[in-house]
């Protein structure tokens, strides 16, 4: 399986930008997909990730008011639709494949993601 994220670019404070990641080259059913971010000189932190069914898991209430993950029509494919962006969202945003989440599970933890996609930049100028 391949992840490809793409979207990312330079936003100005306040903007918005819609990341896509599409997983390709294998039949996966009733996995995850999650979002990850890393900072310069930072670890890299859960973002949000969304379940086979839908259900959705936010690292914090200002992600979850300001970032919305979903999934394409044919689950193979996830977005994060992120508003009010801010110069501390900065960061390369790494999308992720669970292979073993379930139907309703929302992993959260890198360590439960099999498959990773090579990130793509996000930069917000104050």
């Amino acid at each position: 399986v391949q992840l490809q994220a793409s979207g990312g670019g330079l936003v100005q404070d306040g903007g918005s930008l819609t990341l896509s990641c599409a997983a390709s080259g294998g039949t996966v059913s009733h996995h995850c997909m999650g979002w990850f971010r890393q900072a310069p000189g930072k670890e890299r932190e859960f973002v949000a990730a969304i379940s086979w069914t839908g259900g959705t898991s936010y690292s914090t209430d200002s992600m979850k008011g300001r970032f919305t993950v979903s999934r394409g029509n044919a689950k193979n494919t996830a977005y994060l639709k992120m508003n009010s962006l801010k110069p501390e969202d900065t960061a390369v945003y790494y999308c992720a494949l669970d292979t073993t989440c379930g139907l309703n599970y929302v992993s959260r933890r890198p360590r439960e993601f099999d498959y990773w996609g090579r990130g793509t930049q996000v930069t917000v100028s104050s």
